[in-house]
């Protein structure tokens, strides 16, 4: 497959631009969280790291998906976090500190478990010999694609309190207006296997997502976690960067598929309707629930 150029130029930099407006949301607090509040981060790191793709996996081979889509979903499970779970939190009275500490943790730990989890769909979907080498230069680059705008963010809002603020509501528009046009651009590219298969893809895309919301609240209400902490994780975990693993597969430099992209590009399109669903079912009452909120 031919690289091209608009690929090799506009989703980098699309996704550096969605990264760097989650940079200057962040301070090292965020990450300092763990240490002080284990549990609730923890709990929701497993949730998203190893009971999500175990779940993806058997969700994809029960819709006995073609290799690259079954390899895109297994894409999605590894990504983490999206940056919307934080609004969808807020107004759904979760605890949207430890939304954001799980979006910090998760997406530096995805560096590694990323290509991990990508590497074993491979092998098991499209045979031994289709694995990526984890080369270093690849992780280099997905690192710096992901981690370098959030640090430079970071930076900004730790140097120039001023400056991140008036930036961040401008580059949170354009963020959401790049992932629209990135998802589209996905269909676009790929518009015949998006016609064959979406709705098989749809339903294992519902699916996955449906399950990741459930599994998001109730591991934790089972374990003891309050209501806001809960809605938090089943939200984080439920919103995937789909932006990053659209990025990762269609992407010359790295998996180069633009079949692996169309799970994320319609779950992305899934998520919202679904996120939004699961919000005010579980914020009903959250009056009554106030009481139990605990600061993480």
């Amino acid at each position: 497959m031919t690289a091209d150029p608009l690929l090799t130029l506009f989703l980098p930099i699309s996704l550096g631009i969605i990264m760097l407006g989650l940079g200057l949301s962040l301070t090292v607090a965020d990450f300092a969280r763990i240490v002080r509040y284990p549990k609730p981060v923890l709990i929701g790191l497993v949730c998203q790291i190893i009971l999500l793709p175990i779940a993806c996996f058997f969700i994809t081979v029960g819709f006995a998906l073609e290799s690259a889509l079954a390899v895109g979903m297994l894409l999605l499970a590894a990504s983490p976090g999206g940056t919307t779970a934080n609004l969808y939190s807020h107004l759904a009275h979760g605890d949207v500190a430890l939304n954001i500490t799980l979006t910090a943790v998760n997406s530096v730990i995805a560096i590694l478990t990323m290509p991990l989890i990508v590497n074993l769909a491979l092998m098991y979907f499209m045979g031994e010999g289709q694995a990526i080498p984890l080369q270093f230069g690849k992780v280099l680059q997905v690192f710096v694609i992901v981690l370098g705008p959030v640090a430079i963010g970071m930076l900004v809002r730790r140097q120039l309190p001023q400056v991140a603020a008036t930036l961040q509501k401008p580059v949170k528009i354009l963020s959401a207006l790049l992932l629209v046009v990135i998802i589209a651009l996905a269909v676009y590219k790929d518009w015949q296997t998006f016609v064959i298969y979406a709705p098989v893809v749809g339903m294992a895309a519902l699916c996955f997502n449906l399950v990741s919301l459930a599994v998001g609240y109730w591991v934790p209400r089972l374990l003891q976690l309050s209501k806001p902490q809960s809605i938090a994780i089943g939200m984080e975990i439920g919103i995937h960067n789909g932006t990053l693993a659209i990025a990762l597969a269609m992407s010359p430099m790295l998996l180069n598929n633009k079949t692996m992209a169309m799970p994320a590009a319609i779950y992305g399109l899934v998520m919202f309707f679904t996120a939004g669903i699961f919000g005010w079912w579980v914020s009903r009452g959250a009056a009554k629930a106030a009481p139990e909120r605990a600061v993480v």
